[in-house]
This record gives structure tokens, sequence and C-alpha cells, in this order.
């Protein structure tokens, strides 16, 4: 260790001021003692900077490994999310074969009873005037209805699939910005 003044100018200069020799020397060492002892505590809560280049290489290693883990997490996500995607968009195509082919059923059924009923108009052809104008308004009435029920049917699945679509996304951006 080094002392950053000198120990015998310190002796000349209290011998100087009214202290014996031996006075002067004692003092000095002490303070040399003191010094000393505050260094051994500053060196003990010092680091080498061989220890802190490793301390750094390790935290260094351990943030890379870290990214590579967030990296993986984030592809497997993703991989997940798409397939999720995937998967709603066959749902939605199979909710909206289903919708059609109802809806062709439906049609089918209506024309069917339309038809039914126009040949028991001819057939009661003797009642024409007044049954056939009843028979008409009862099967306009009967079209209006289906088709309002067909476009509440059709109204009701859309928005069935509209929230699906938007809570599964939703779901999705939730759990995409919880990762992020």
């Amino acid at each position: 260790r080094r002392l950053y003044f000198d120990t015998h100018a310190l002796v000349c200069l209290l011998e100087a001021n009214g202290f014996t020799t031996q006075q002067s020397e004692i003092i000095v060492s002490a303070l040399v003692k003191i010094m000393n002892t505050n260094l051994d505590m500053i060196y003990k809560d010092m680091v080498t900077k061989v220890q802190q280049e490793i301390a750094l290489q390790q935290v260094m290693s351990h943030i890379g490994g870290v990214k590579k883990d967030m990296i993986i997490l984030e592809k497997s996500e993703f991989s997940a999310l798409r397939s999720e995607n995937e998967k709603i968009k066959l749902e939605l195509q199979q909710i909206k074969k289903q919708v059609m082919d109802e809806i062709t059923k439906v049609r089918a059924d209506n024309k069917l009873n339309l038809n039914l009923e126009k040949s028991r108009v001819k057939e009661l052809h003797a009642q024409q005037d007044r049954a056939l104008t009843q028979t008409d308004r009862k099967i306009d009435t009967e079209v209006a209805d289906l088709k309002t029920m067909l476009e509440s049917h059709k109204l009701d699945n859309i928005k069935y699939l509209a929230g699906s679509v938007f809570t599964c996304l939703t779901v999705a951006l939730g759990f995409y910005r919880l990762w992020i």
C-alpha cells in the first residue's frame, strides 16, 4: 500500500512545532494505522475488474437466454393463435353452411306450401272469388311472417357469429398483450 503523504516530513513538522521525536513518531504511527484500517474497509467493498467482467458476462449470458426463451415463447404463441384462428374460420364456415341449408330448406318448404295452397285453390274453383281472396291474403301473411322470421333468425345468427369472432379476437389479443 502506498501512503500519499511523507511520514518523515510530518514527523519533522511536528517536532518543529514543539513535539518530541517519540511523540511525533507515535502520532504518525497512529495516523498510518487509521489510514490502513480505512483502506482495508474500502478494499473489502471493492470488486476487481476481472470479477466485474465475469459478473457482466454472466448477466449478459442470462439476458441472452431470456431473449431466446421469449422468442421461442412468442413463436409458439403466434402459432397457437394462428391455429385458433383457423379453427374459428372453419367453425364460421360450418355455421354459414348450416344457415344457408336452413334457408334453402325453409324456402323449399315455403314453395311446397305455396304450391299446395294454389292446387287446393284450383280444386275449389266453385268458391273461387271469396276463398281465393282469403287464401291469397293468408299466403301473403304467412310468407311475410316467414320472411320476417327468416330475417330475424338471420340477424340473430349474424350477431352470434360477430360476437363469437370479437370475443375470440379479444381473448387472443389479451393473451398476446399478456405475453408482450
